[in-house]
């Protein structure tokens, strides 16, 4: 055995898209469902672990031979998974997706398919994607299946045994995407960049979850203010509705508006003498902020140990072979210019709104950021 290509296919209640791949790895109830592997490109096999069955032991002690390649494609997704219940350094590892990238292939196993001529038919990737949805996160509890958050093998034989298929058809698809990109030479520096990028992703970078949950709190505080004061200046129901604020705009000024975008509120402040208008689309560019998003990714994010993982997306731009940002977005992180930051820091920690306001009252029209 010199080469070993891996497909998993696991459960956890986390959302992996909001989360990323550490947290949810991370979950209490994380599980490989099914373990599908190929020895030397030859015939798949699939280990239904979710059933009770176990990686011969050959197949473990592979996972850890520095003789042994491993591939997959997203190949971090399995190295990290794997690695909660079986040694598998990342050195053993290579990943079908990024030599992909550095071939100027798009990202996705399907768009590649789709470039190189292997897709399935449309009909088999979205049976796929509902057998994913059905087994791999939770389901709504209904009277209909008995009030159950989620659903296991027994409760679809059919869809489990089309499932176990599915698994076992991704490991022939990486398998000949690997194949096809064998005659393109791969640097080992890129690959030792990689290896690099996944360790670093899965150490993370730490956060002050008090100044995070303070930060919340008080944006939270703060909007509330902000629509309490809108709707007495203009006694609308929803002064966040665009339509209603527009159709009160137009009302006060006489004069048609045609967009409450970031870029043209400043031009409608500056254009009236109207100080409740005026007032009203300040409260507006206040409210439409963004930047505050960012404490809630970090929230969504974060370990038990106050760290995010998987910030960066090695080849994330594959023209360019930069990284590209990821959850948090930490790449367009914006410069916080505040004097004595630490002081800042203490009181938005200690949820001190109205220090905050009277002490740094004109920077109010910039939110505070992690910086």
């Amino acid at each position: 055995m010199k080469e070993l290509s891996i497909d998993i296919e696991t459960f956890s209640s986390v959302d992996i898209g909001k989360a990323g791949l550490f947290k949810y790895v991370q979950s209490k109830d994380f599980e490989i469902l099914l373990f599908a592997y190929s020895v030397d490109n030859g015939p798949v096999k699939v280990i239904d672990l979710a059933r009770g069955e176990q990686l011969p032991a050959e197949i473990i002690a592979a996972l850890s031979d520095k003789n042994i390649i491993k591939t997959a494609y997203n190949a971090a997704f399995e190295w990290y998974c794997l690695n909660k219940f079986w040694k598998t350094p990342i050195s053993q590892w290579q990943c079908t997706m990024i030599k992909s990238l550095y071939a100027g292939y798009p990202a996705g196993l399907k768009a590649i398919g789709d470039a190189m001529g292997l897709s399935e038919d449309k009909k088999k990737l979205m049976t796929g994607k509902a057998l994913i949805r059905y087994f791999c996160i939770p389901c709504k509890p209904t009277k209909s299946n008995g009030g159950r958050t989620r659903n296991f093998p027994k409760h679809d034989e059919e869809k489990w045994k089309l499932f176990k298929e599915y698994n076992a058809q991704d490991v022939v698809t990486e398998i000949e995407i690997k194949n096809r990109l064998s005659k393109i030479s791969f640097p080992q520096n890129e690959q030792k960049l990689w290896e690099l990028d996944v360790l670093m992703n899965a150490c993370g970078v730490k956060i002050d979850k008090d100044l995070v949950d303070g930060a919340l709190e008080i944006a939270s505080i703060r909007t509330e203010q902000l629509l309490t004061e809108a709707q007495q200046l203009s006694g609308l129901n929803n002064p966040n509705s665009i339509a209603q604020l527009k159709e009160w705009l137009e009302t006060e000024t006489g004069q048609e508006v045609n967009s409450l975008n970031k870029k043209d509120v400043p031009a409608l402040i500056e254009n009236t003498d109207s100080e409740k208008v005026k007032r009203m689309l300040e409260i507006r560019q206040e409210l439409s902020k963004t930047s505050t998003k960012k404490y809630d990714a970090m929230k969504i994010a974060a370990g038990d140990d106050s760290r995010v993982r998987g910030l960066l997306q090695f080849y994330g731009a594959n023209r360019t072979g930069r990284w590209a940002g990821r959850l948090v977005q930490v790449q367009n992180l914006p410069q916080n210019h505040l004097n004595m930051l630490p002081f800042a820091r203490e009181l938005v920690k200690n949820r001190n709104l109205d220090a905050i306001q009277l002490i740094y009252r004109k920077y109010s029209k910039h939110s505070f950021t992690a910086n």
